[in-house]
């Protein structure tokens, strides 16, 4: 299916680049004031060919990821909590869902109040378990890996679960779940 859509979404693109490109051989023996009518034109099929990729990307989203099975996760860092993440895996019923090796980039983004999308996927209705392991560095430097297991019932409509991420050893776990 996803195939299909980007068939359509490069075949809709190409139309119009032919159809704008088919306009300007015709332009060169055009008025300045067709002209202007012809950059108006161009300009309108622009705007419909980005119209309508939104669209289809919309409907992609939809068709991949049906509400009712739509399983969306995001990670977050604890603020406050100075660590190094390195790498997030997450499972879930034992199947590997994700995994993501932090840029210095992302992970400043992350400490300064930032969300990641890290999964979304479909999951049926029902009780599932989640495992999380993050690897990273402590702020005194000592490399870590931690590991854990929670357990979440996805219902009818779309779940949307948080994970918010902090050095462990500092009076919690390091990796608290949550619904967002």
């Amino acid at each position: 299916m996803l195939t299909l859509i980007t068939t359509v979404r490069v075949r809709l693109v190409l139309a119009a680049l032919f159809a704008v490109l088919a306009s300007a051989a015709h332009a060169e023996g055009l008025s300045g004031d067709n002209m202007k009518s012809l950059d108006g034109q161009v300009q309108e099929i622009k705007s419909d060919v980005l119209d309508i990729a939104s669209e289809l990307q919309n409907l992609e989203e939809r068709l991949l990821y049906p509400s009712g099975t739509q399983l969306s996760i995001f990670v977050a860092v604890e603020e406050d909590r100075p660590f190094r993440l390195d790498a997030v895996k997450i499972e879930i019923n034992g199947e590997l869902a994700t995994h993501h090796i932090y840029s210095f980039n992302e992970l400043e983004a992350l400490q300064k109040g930032g969300v990641q999308r890290a999964y979304t996927g479909n999951v049926a209705t029902g009780a599932h378990e989640l495992q999380v392991t993050v690897i990273g560095k402590t702020d005194g430097g000592k490399d870590f890996e931690h590991s854990d297991t929670f357990s979440f019932s996805k219902g009818v409509k779309p779940k949307t679960l948080g994970i918010t991420l902090a050095e462990p050893g500092l009076g919690n776990d390091g990796i608290q779940l949550g619904d967002w």
